[in-house]
């Protein structure tokens, strides 16, 4: 794809979610577009991934967490991996510098290709979706089959992004390590009632990483595009393009599949070769939206949307031991392959129609919901290069030079095509002022191929199952919530490594159940706090040890039980301190998986208690001086399926400050930042990609700064 530049893209119409909030007790009204341009707070009350319509968090009976763009701004976030430390029930989950990332909620890895959402429509989730038109990121924590069809269990990602409004921005970012941004917010509101409006986004970043030769570019540009129709009608748009280009770097591996790496270098490039070519990810995310108002008590919306992901992977991998084995040698040995994988391509398309209305049934009243839903996913790719061309050790301070394989890239094929229609309905129902019962679900009809090189199909799922959602909502005083629910779920399977006896093929869908229970309570005005209690249970997916040639097929056997506790208080404490917090304890246990000992003690990567706490604090005297930090705790997290090796608990502390003031007449924000403040070693990420372990460390304390002038 041909290189762009904030100064060049092509102009295109934007969808934004419409800002609209109706209880049991309004009539039906047509979403007003946000015209305003205040900065965001860090507390959100409202969000839409937790159903089809925008609601107040207090009301929803689920747990949701909402990080808001003025949270974003200031602690100068960039991936998801930095959004994911502000919420103790979320980890990273095979993550690595230079490739996209994924997280695990509640211990359950997201899947790629339904877990992610822009405006609450699907997108391909193998990109780094970039954050600078973004006003808030939604991370629905449990089952969201409701909302999404068949996904992972542990939640769903929903990237807000920013509506058009009169407004002129330019930022400028530095960091420690060399990395330059310069990025742009233009907006404005037009037309003899401004019912029209534009807004464009667009940055450019120079990555200097601290992984050596692992620097890189990106390249953003976003315009959204909004349109008041009528009084009665409104019709939005979004389009988005993203281009990174950056080697990507190679986790470590347990020594002889059972001990942790002792001293390994967090600033090494395992396996570098000069002639490498680094990963290239482009992607396009564009959606549309049309609202419109049928009467008081009703209205719709229509909705479609693509997402369009194209991967050129190119990397000299670290991976196993010289005599083929699935981990580094005992003694910090490692193969090195020529992996090439180009055009890549992920796609996914939505429609989606939605009705939501009010009914009252006498005293009764009745929030309805009903919608229909078809999706389709494909996977394009070829069986790539993965030659084995030599070895070198973790310790080696001399790295190793290898030729390439020399082999050319085979041709790409349609590797899968995954297609869900369905019917969804919802019913709040309001008994009184205490007591609402939720009820509804979603009924899927999915269709799956998955084809080998040759075309010939090699599994065809056609399945049609109804996943029910129940819930029992008690508000004993409007500051006071509690709430329980029960929900079904259809994961789609994973895909098998490339060295068990069933080798890369996507295995069936299958059945996930959870129920929970919790409470949300306002103190006052300002501070909240939530509590929450859940079980969640799905089938096992592993590659079992046996007699096959191979000496492993993966296969979905036994039960694997999540069960935790979520805590969690926001609000300011003070008229100064602001503080978000929360502390998650987790049980994640396999068990009758046939392979007795992966059951009975915690999963990979899932640590049984990960706290998060940010504050923000404004200086008495210097009332345009904000003073920030935050402290991030894991507890040790479990690194083979055995559980036998483990990686250590870790505290990492980050600092920063925010000072804004006048410049020419308009306003400047200079925030400053330190992640890791005490340059902790630590290992931040030890789970499983296509069935192979990998252990990341963390990076090391980096500093950055930048100043935003808003004109």
């Amino acid at each position: 794809m041909k290189r762009f530049t904030p100064a060049v893209f092509t102009l295109a119409l934007v969808a934004t979610q419409p800002s609209y909030a109706q209880t049991a007790n309004t009539d039906a009204v047509m979403p007003t577009i946000d015209v305003t341009t205040d900065t965001p707070s860090y507390d959100a009350k409202q969000s839409t991934v937790a159903g089809f319509d925008e609601a107040p968090l207090k009301d929803t009976s689920a747990s949701v967490s909402v990080i808001t763009a003025e949270t974003l701004q200031n602690q100068q976030a960039k991936l998801l991996s930095d959004i994911i430390k502000n919420d103790a029930s979320i980890t990273e989950n095979y993550a690595p510098v230079g490739y996209y990332e994924n997280i695990a909620i509640r211990g359950f890895a997201l899947d790629y290709g339904n877990s992610y959402q822009i405006n609450g429509m699907s997108i391909a989730g193998e990109q780094n979706v970039a954050l600078d038109n973004k006003e808030r990121v939604e991370i629905l924590k449990g089952v969201s089959s409701l909302q999404n069809g068949a996904a992972a269990p542990g939640g769903l990602v929903n990237y807000v992004t920013k509506r058009p409004a009169n407004v002129l921005s330019i930022l400028l970012g530095f960091d420690s390590n060399g990395s330059r941004q310069y990025s742009t917010d233009l907006g404005i509101l037009f037309g003899e009632h401004k019912q029209f409006g534009l807004r464009i986004n667009a940055a450019h970043e120079d990555i200097h990483s601290y992984v050596e030769h692992a620097d890189g570019r990106r390249e953003f540009a976003s315009v959204a595009a909004s349109w008041i129709i009528s009084p009665k009608a409104a019709l939005q748009f979004n389009i988005e393009h993203q281009e990174k280009v950056q080697r990507s770097v190679s986790g470590y591996q347990l020594l002889g599949n059972t001990t942790v790496p002792a001293n390994a270098s967090r600033t090494k490039l395992l396996g570098y070769q000069s002639w490498m070519d680094p990963v290239k990810i482009s992607a396009l995310n564009m959606d549309m939206r049309l609202d419109l108002e049928l009467s008081r008590q009703w209205r719709s919306y229509f909705a479609v949307s693509r997402s369009r992901t194209v991967i050129d992977d190119n990397v000299a991998f670290a991976y196993g031991d010289p005599n083929f084995g699935i981990s580094f040698g005992a003694n910090g040995d490692y193969g090195i392959y020529d992996y090439r994988n180009s055009d890549d391509t992920r796609r996914n398309d939505q429609a989606k129609a939605v009705l939501l209305g009010n009914v009252d049934t006498g005293s009764i009243h009745h929030n309805i919901t009903l919608g229909v839903s078809t999706t389709r996913r494909t996977v394009d790719k070829s069986d790539g290069i993965n030659e084995y061309i030599g070895s070198d050790n973790i310790y080696n301070p001399n790295p190793v030079v290898l030729p390439s394989s020399g082999k050319t890239m085979p041709d790409a094929y349609r590797n899968l095509d995954s297609r869900q229609q369905a019917l969804f309905v919802t019913d709040k129902i309001r008994l009184n002022e205490q007591w609402q019962i939720i009820g509804g679900g979603r009924q899927i009809w999915l269709q799956e191929k998955n084809y080998d090189d040759t075309g010939s199909t090699i599994r065809n799922t056609d399945r049609s199952l109804f996943l029910p959602q129940l819930a029992l909502i008690y508000q004993p005083t409007n500051r006071t919530t509690l709430y329980t629910n029960y929900t079904e779920n259809l994961s789609l399977g994973g895909q098998t490594p490339w060295w068990v006896d069933n080798a890369m093929v996507f295995l069936s869908p299958t059945k996930t159940r959870q129920i929970e229970a919790g409470i949300k309570h306002d103190l006052n005005n300002d501070v909240s706090v939530t509590a929450a209690l859940f079980q969640m249970r799905k089938p096992f997916e592993y590659p079992q040890p046996d007699s096959s040639l191979a000496g492993y097929t993966y296969v979905q056997q036994g039960d694997q039980t999540h069960r935790g506790i979520e805590l969690g208080a926001n609000g300011n404490v003070t008229k100064r301190l602001h503080i978000t917090a929360g502390i998650t304890l987790l049980q994640a246990r396999a068990s009758h998986s046939g392979t007795p000992s992966y059951d009975g003690h915690q999963t990979i990567n899932a640590p049984r208690v990960r706290s998060a706490v940010h504050a923000d604090y404004r200086v008495p005297g210097m009332e345009n001086l904000n003073v920030l930090g935050s402290w991030l705790y894991s507890a040790k997290k479990a690194a083979n399926r055995e559980g036998t090796a483990e990686v250590g608990a870790y505290h990492v502390f980050n600092t920063g400050v925010r000072y804004q003031t006048r410049l020419g007449g308009n306003t400047a924000t200079i925030r400053f930042t330190v992640d890791n403040v005490f340059n902790k070693y630590y290992w931040k990420d030890v789970g499983e990609y296509l069935g192979d372990s990998y252990l990341h460390l963390g990076a090391p304390r980096t500093a950055r700064i930048s100043l935003q002038y808003d004109f």
